[in-house]
């Protein structure tokens, strides 16, 4: 009869009443069966696992088992390394290296009871360490320039990248620094020559466009008429300062505070003479219209544009190159319709001798056939008119001059005229008011109370031109 096995199931109870405090258990829960006089030892359960609910033992008869054949005591585990096996199987064979010497129980904590809380305090060491390593600051290379894929990289999206070790879980990313923004260009100052005091007043451009709006345009006008204003003051000296041109001004000046530049008021005299008068919700309504518009300008091909502005159109605005003999691509006649229905003064009247007249003209010496009192003047007659309806050339005496020659020498609100003769007298009617180039600030009043937009009423009077920051275009 060949040696048979007897399996024995040794049921384990966890009740307190039945738990052994002799040394076959340790203080991990390890259970050690006494067998012939010795102890035989079984596969450790480590803390925090499972323990099975019974344990198999193989007894063999001792008579009948050869040393050969003797089972060779399972090792310890490893601590934290995977152990699962079928239950009920017998424990794997052990590397001979690892093997215990015989006659010795290897128990964890059996003569080194350091040995756990010295593991346990390594591990916390460790857990507390990664952190800490993961977040310590190092210097690292510059990153490179985003590429053109469509992708985006946590690090393109501001986003810290997450760094794994082996083993450790991860660690959740720290949101990287924001990148400093650069600081916006500062605000140039505006040189002013102020004919009142004969002086030149310096001061911040956005400032100096609250003293041109103010003296360029009722404050009475839409809101939206005088943002419109002010982007065209904006831009009119924002030419003048890129081009360092300070023709027409004084040394040591930009420009003057008159008609052949801007009209300016200074911030003094708006805070004496509104500030202190009932005006201050007017001096306020401009400073707003600037602040709204603050560093706009307009621009044609990326430089700005010369942002010439009138008073009145005769209904119409004029070609650039009828006015000052060059064509401007942006300045292009338009209809303006508005001016003849809201501008008080649209029609105006003025009457001047026949010498008068002759004198402005240097034709004084010139013989001229006296008015038949037929209320012509047979001497004067229009030879050509602009596409803005204006006059472009004229002959007086036999001598020939442009519309804008005639209104400056004659002193015209406009280069649109009608005349008639009373006796010896000439009595002229001018339609509209100014050269008629660029926008009509009466035009941009009506367009503003129809609902246009500042922009809008730009884009009407300025033909193709953008928007783009004073600051960028002057740094």
């Amino acid at each position: 009869m060949k040696d048979s096995q007897v399996r024995i199931r040794i049921p384990i109870h966890h009740s307190k009443e039945h738990r052994r405090t002799s040394p076959e258990e340790d203080s991990h829960g390890t259970i050690a069966v006494v067998q012939a006089g010795r102890p035989v030892p079984q596969q450790i359960v480590p803390p925090g696992a499972l323990a099975p609910d019974r344990v198999t033992i193989t007894a063999r008869r001792t008579a009948a088992v050869t040393p050969a054949q003797r089972p060779i005591p399972a090792s310890p585990p490893v601590h934290g390394a995977a152990t699962t096996r079928a239950r009920g199987s017998l424990p794997p064979a052990p590397l001979p290296h690892l093997r215990p010497s015989a006659g010795r129980v290897p128990r964890w904590g059996s003569r080194r009871p350091w040995l756990p809380a010295a593991a346990m305090a390594g591990l916390l060491a460790l857990a507390l360490a990664v952190p800490t390593l993961l977040a310590w600051p190092r210097h690292t290379a510059q990153p490179l320039p985003p590429s053109n894929r469509t992708g985006t990289s946590a690090v393109a999206k501001g986003e810290a990248p997450v760094t794994r070790l082996p083993g450790v879980p991860p660690i959740p990313a720290v949101p990287a620094a924001p990148a400093r923004s650069v600081p916006a260009a500062a605000e140039p100052d505006v040189r002013v020559y102020v004919t009142s005091t004969g002086r030149t007043e310096t001061l911040p451009l956005e400032q100096y466009i609250v003293g041109v709006v103010a003296a360029e345009m009722p404050p009475s006008f839409e809101g939206e008429a005088l943002k419109a204003q002010a982007i065209a003051a904006r831009t009119f000296i924002a030419r003048r300062l890129l081009a360092d041109d300070t023709s027409g001004a004084p040394a040591g000046a930009d420009v003057t505070d008159t008609v052949k530049h801007q009209a300016y008021i200074s911030k003094a005299k708006l805070n004496r003479e509104w500030g202190h008068s009932g005006k201050s919700a007017e001096l306020a309504k401009i400073r707003q219209a600037v602040r709204d518009t603050k560093d706009t300008i307009m621009v044609y091909e990326g430089k700005p544009i010369t942002a010439s502005f009138f008073s009145t159109s005769n209904g119409y605005t004029e070609n650039s190159e009828d006015v000052w003999a060059k064509a401007v691509p942006y300045l292009r006649s338009v209809s303006s319709p508005w001016d003849k229905q809201l501008a008080p003064r649209y029609a105006e009247t003025v009457t001047l001798s026949r010498q008068n007249v002759l004198d402005r003209l240097g034709l004084s010496r010139t013989p001229i056939a006296a008015s038949t009192g037929g209320g012509s003047m047979p001497e004067i007659q229009v030879l050509s008119k602009t596409k803005g309806h204006r006059i472009k050339q004229i002959e007086v005496g036999g001598t020939i001059f442009t519309g804008p020659e005639i209104r400056n020498k004659l002193g015209l609100r406009s280069a649109e005229f009608t005349w008639k003769t009373e006796g010896n007298r000439i009595v002229i009617t001018t339609y509209g008011y100014g050269h008629g180039v660029g926008m009509s600030q009466w035009g941009a009043n009506g367009m503003a109370k129809e609902g246009h937009t500042a922009t809008q009423i730009l884009l009407h009077y300025y033909t193709g031109v953008s928007f783009a920051q004073a600051s960028r275009i002057l740094s």
